[in-house]
């Protein structure tokens, strides 16, 4: 029956909210060649933050097997003084990051929580999507180091360009080579509420996680007296608790439950109950964790958010927490003030081009030779009485020829 009543009252809450947004959306239009004055949506681009404003973005909030609709992990902030940090960059996030037409010049700033690939996974994206389209100088990328040398992000990363060989020489023979960089900041994954970046006015700390091994983080993100926490994953722990106390917006996971997993995700009961509530926090748990750090506002993250799912999920998390919260879908923004926190979808085009930021993008120096071979050309087709006249034309609009 208190069942009953419950969601009654959240469905009768619901219709009132959607009566008051469809009378409200857009507020008052003057005539009939006017605009809507108020933004109950975000469009990418329109909008410029204030001085001591945040905004956060979440490019990824489902699971390792991404969709469509949710890829995985990623976190996007940016921040009034014109600064912007990546946190993770899980599978599929990249065409959400793309689709806000930030210029990537803009982009360049990347922290890991840890290297599973719903975490990481799109870096290939990112560098290599960055370094064709615009970007002007290396990817930075802050990570932590593991409990051996091959376990790090410095490792990783330094294997990765060794895996992305072929990509990386053939693109270095056309494009220019600074974009193409990686810089890596390794950091001791043990330190707790340790300084990883500080610059321009923005503080980065970082302190362990308990996820799967050793090697995992969260962050916090401190600039004019606001705090962003992002905890990657982690099961509860101890440094968490201590250190995302005083959070403006707190970011957790809140996974999939034991019974969810075997339904819709094709795991085993037993693999499902580790996975659930040892590998991850569950929602009762994430709603306890959230209880005792009170943020102003929490986000609950790691499921897919779908209708057979977000119920269950939201009914456990209230067990135990009643404060202010979000459960994570893809394309949300949070503009964050002193004064409050506004929650809105975005609508972004589906077909995006990369944006030119203020630097001119290099001319290629092409530090290592050509990569095909006298074999490959020999056997060439000539295509020349079709495209003279184009690469005639052009070389002469551009100055390519002196």
């Amino acid at each position: 029956m208190k069942r009953m009543i419950f969601v009654l009252i959240f469905i009768c809450t619901s219709m009132v909210l959607a009566v008051s947004l469809s009378l409200g959306a857009g507020g008052n239009v003057e005539n009939s060649t006017g605009t809507a004055p108020d933004r109950y949506v975000y469009y990418p681009g329109t909008e410029e933050l204030g001085s001591e404003e945040i905004r956060l973005i979440a490019l990824g909030t489902g699971m390792p097997l991404a969709r469509r609709s949710q890829a995985a992990t990623c976190w996007l902030v940016e921040l009034g003084n014109g600064d912007k940090f990546l946190f993770d960059i899980g599978t599929g996030a990249n065409a959400n990051l793309s689709a806000l037409m930030i210029p990537f010049d803009f982009l360049s700033k990347l922290f890991i929580t840890h290297l599973h690939t719903d975490h990481w996974g799109d870096l290939a994206g990112l560098w290599a999507g960055g370094w064709t389209s615009g970007r002007t100088g290396p990817l930075e990328l802050w990570g932590p180091s593991g409990a051996t040398e091959e376990m790090g992000t410095k490792y990783a990363v330094e294997h990765f360009l060794k895996a992305y060989n072929w990509d990386r020489m053939t693109r270095l023979a056309n494009l220019p080579s600074q974009p193409g960089g990686i810089t890596v900041h390794e950091f001791d994954y043990k330190g707790e509420n340790q300084i990883v970046y500080e610059e321009n006015g923005v503080t980065i700390r970082s302190w362990p996680a308990i996820h799967a091994g050793d090697g995992s983080v969260s962050y916090a993100l401190f600039w004019q007296g606001m705090k962003i926490v992002i905890g990657g994953d982690t099961m509860p722990n101890q440094w968490y608790i201590e250190h995302a106390k005083d959070a403006d917006i707190a970011i957790h996971e809140a996974f999939m439950t034991p019974e969810l997993l075997v339904k819709f995700y094709n795991q085993a009961p037993k693999t499902a109950l580790g996975v659930g509530t040892y590998v991850h926090t569950s929602p009762q748990a994430f709603g306890k964790v959230m209880s005792e750090v009170k943020p102003k506002h929490a986000i609950a993250y790691h499921f897919f958010n779908e209708s057979g799912t977000r119920y269950a999920i939201y009914d456990m998390i209230r067990e135990t927490y009643d404060g202010e919260l979000t459960m994570a879908k893809d394309m949300l923004v949070w503009n964050i003030t002193k004064d409050g926190i506004n929650v809105r979808d975005i609508v972004s085009t589906e077909e995006a081009w990369s944006v030119i930021g203020p630097t001119k993008p290099p001319e290629p120096d092409r530090t290592v030779p050509d990569q095909l071979s006298k074999w490959s050309l020999d056997h060439r087709w000539n295509v020349d009485d079709v495209q003279a006249d184009m690469i005639k034309e052009f070389s002469e609009k551009y100055n390519l020829d002196k």
